[in-house]
């Protein structure tokens, strides 16, 4: 028989392809859950993949894994995808894959099976990540291949066959959570005019229901990585699942984006960052008194490249590698402390200091009397810098312009 390695959650999709597999390739199904930090589900879907049919069903705990090595890089990197999304589930995705891969391995499997739409990004994240470990691998998309056209499809197949089915007139959308984010697309999300139902939201109050009282907290980052919040010293998944508890808190994090797909198509996405939208602001305020002004600049320039490289799903690529190398390099001076206030949905930026490696030098800022700046010097600087443009007016004066 077959042997397939299928990435499982437990959800609707999930729990369809596993019986499909069966009955379709006659395979024998190793149910694989990564634990990314989505709770209590992993052992959830352990006992349902067991029911359904697997032959064997492991969960396997990768949270330090997708913390350390691949959400922290990411935040090293200031990696933002248009300018909104800090590509939570994007970074999920190559761990998973990695695991799968592992298994796959280990187990002797003949392919692995993912539950990626073919309208959707993952399918290509989750494919792109297998390809660059195992070059071999057999990937099956049953997207792709089966006629269940949509979710009543599933649906129906789901009640022909007494799977339990967990979408419900009460949540008619889809959520994938891990330790950085949760994400709710499709069902009433697909209309980009209609709010998300104020229930819907899972790690964050509603910002208007937030403390009315501010709180400040403090985070200190070592060469780009925090490493302590007010003075605590915490392992990076202890960090981020405290600061995901005082983001929430406080409203942090929300995001309702239509964002433009890598298959060509725009998409309604609404998010949850909380720990990782506060880690976001405070790394850019160490940053902005300990890197040089070209080389902060040349690498704001990169980050737009770096983050569509991750939401694309080429993790494992050559040049995201590359330009990690680059922005891991910089962070060597990134050390200090950022004090940020958090209030109802907002993280205001209100102190930055760096013993070692700050370049903000107050006696040459200062505006009163000081020994440093000799202030006549900028005449000469601004006549240089105004040379072209003089010239070139010089030029449209005489030809009438």
């Amino acid at each position: 028989m077959m042997k397939v390695v299928l990435a499982y959650s437990g959800g609707l999709d999930t729990s369809i392809i596993l019986k499909w597999l069966i009955e379709e390739y006659d395979a024998e199904v190793i149910a694989y859950t990564a634990d990314v930090g989505q709770g209590e589900e992993v052992e959830e879907a352990r006992v349902k993949a067991l029911k359904t049919g697997a032959v064997e069903a492991i969960t396997e705990d990768l949270r330090e894994e997708f913390v350390g090595e691949y959400v922290f890089p990411a935040l090293r990197a200031n990696a933002v995808y248009e300018w909104y999304y800090l590509l939570g589930t994007s970074l999920a995705r190559p761990v998973i894959s990695k695991g799968m891969v592992r298994v796959a391995e280990a187990m002797g499997a003949d392919a692995i099976a993912h539950g990626a739409t073919g309208k959707g990004n993952d399918q290509v994240r989750f494919e792109l990540s297998a390809y660059a470990l195992k070059p071999d691998i057999r990937v099956i998309a049953p997207w792709r291949e089966w006629s269940l056209k949509g979710r009543a499809d599933l649906v129906a197949y789901a009640k022909e066959r007494g799977i339990p089915i967990p979408v419900t007139p009460e949540r008619p959308y889809s959520i994938d959570a891990n330790m950085l984010h949760i994400s709710y697309e499709g069902g009433v999300l697909e209309d980009p005019w209609v709010a998300p139902p104020k229930e819907m939201f899972l790690m964050t109050t509603a910002p208007e229901d937030a403390p009315d009282e501010p709180e400040w907290v403090t985070i200190t980052y070592s060469q780009g990585d925090p490493v302590a919040v007010n003075g605590e010293e915490l392992i990076p998944t202890d960090l981020l699942m405290r600061m995901n508890e005082i983001g929430g808190k406080h409203g942090i994090g929300r995001v309702d984006i239509v964002e433009n797909r890598f298959v060509g198509m725009k998409s309604r996405g609404v998010y949850e960052t909380p720990g990782g939208t506060i880690l976001h602001h405070a790394h850019k305020a160490v940053e902005s008194i300990t890197l040089d002004r070209e080389v902060a600049h040349l690498r704001d320039e990169l980050v737009p490249r770096y983050a569509e490289m991750v939401y694309n799903g080429f993790w494992f690529a050559p040049e995201r590698e590359a330009l990690q190398a680059f922005m891991d390099n910089i962070q060597s001076r990134v050390s200090g402390e950022a004090r940020l206030k958090l209030y109802k949905g907002q993280v205001t930026v209100e102190g930055r200091r760096s013993d070692r490696f700050a370049l903000y030098d107050q006696a040459t800022v200062t505006f009163e009397e000081d020994d440093v700046y000799d202030q006549a010097d900028a005449a000469g600087f601004i006549r240089l810098q105004g040379l072209r443009l003089r010239t070139l007016a010089e030029h449209r004066l005489g030809e009438g312009e």
